[in-house]
């Protein structure tokens, strides 16, 4: 599974996690068969890097930089994994008659603009 433009990355830095990433962009850089690679750190505040690497780099394979092992690793949404493998959802059961709804079974909707304007 390669790893491409939007997708999100954990770097991990000397073996360890150390940031999130969203890639924006992948372009060729003016040395064959190397990329730039544009990541979009989730750190506070934002920042951009810029990282030449290698297609194989890119997709998992460990590098250095100044002599510190860093590995990007392709991140998968939990919830995107699930859908294939979901059940359908269940089917709504038939409304209960008027009687049975009336016998304190559901909750009572409290506005909290209501609320507000009590105090």
């Amino acid at each position: 599974m390669a790893t491409t433009i939007n997708d999100l990355v954990l770097v991990h830095i000397d073996s360890k996690p150390g940031f999130y990433a969203r890639i924006e962009d992948i372009s060729p850089d003016v040395k064959a068969g190397w990329w730039r690679v544009r990541l979009l750190v989730l750190t506070v505040p934002l920042e951009i890097y810029t990282w030449i690497l290698e297609e194989a780099q890119i997709n998992g394979a460990p590098f250095t930089m100044g002599g510190t092992p860093i590995r990007m690793e392709k991140v998968v949404s939990p919830v995107q994994g699930d859908s294939a493998s979901a059940p359908s959802p269940p089917q709504p059961s038939p409304a209960p008659p008027e009687e049975e709804k009336d016998q304190g079974k559901g909750g009572k909707v409290v506005s909290l603009l209501d609320r507000k304007k009590d105090k």
